[in-house]
């Protein structure tokens, strides 16, 4: 399994960018696979990603959700409208400035998201069964690792 001595050194920086290129080579892969489950939402994906981000970063404004889903404010106001007379989302305006107005996410809108993410995670908890128990608990262990990269450092904050 390799060189006894690389489990007591320190990784060089071509074993953390080839170790890096993997888990985001593995990550992709694996979201394509547990975005097999969302059709059954009903929606498309564009509108889908969309909701998602009005109800974890919501209540937003029309160009904060265009700037987070990386397009244009007419393809989210399109999203917007869509998402809208499917009552998953509704408008309010700004406390402070009326003419501002802001989509956040209905109880249904919530709920759709959610039932999504349990069939997902339900995929994925079957695949892992397959695992040894032993592999089961490595990932337990590389969750952890994984949420720890996913939280912005002190230094990116500042920036």
């Amino acid at each position: 399994m390799g060189n006894p001595a690389s489990k007591s050194s320190p990784p060089t920086g071509a074993e953390t960018m080839r170790t890096a290129d993997r888990l985001h080579s593995a990550a992709i892969h694996l979201l394509r696979r547990l975005r097999a489950e969302d059709p059954a939402s009903g929606l498309s994906a564009p509108r889908l990603s969309a909701l998602s981000v009005i109800v974890f970063a919501g209540p937003l404004t029309v160009s904060r959700l265009a700037e987070a889903e990386q397009v244009r404010p007419p393809t989210v106001s399109r999203l917007i409208k869509e998402l809208e007379a499917d009552g998953l989302i509704e408008r309010e305006a700004d406390a402070g400035d009326r003419r501002v107005q802001r989509v956040r996410a209905t109880a249904k809108g919530r709920r759709l998201l959610d039932s999504g993410r349990r069939r997902r995670v339900a995929r994925l908890a079957a695949e892992m069964e397959r695992l040894s128990p032993a592999e089961q608990r490595l990932l337990e262990r590389a969750a952890r690792l994984l949420e720890r990269l996913a939280t912005p450092s002190e230094h990116a904050r500042r920036r």
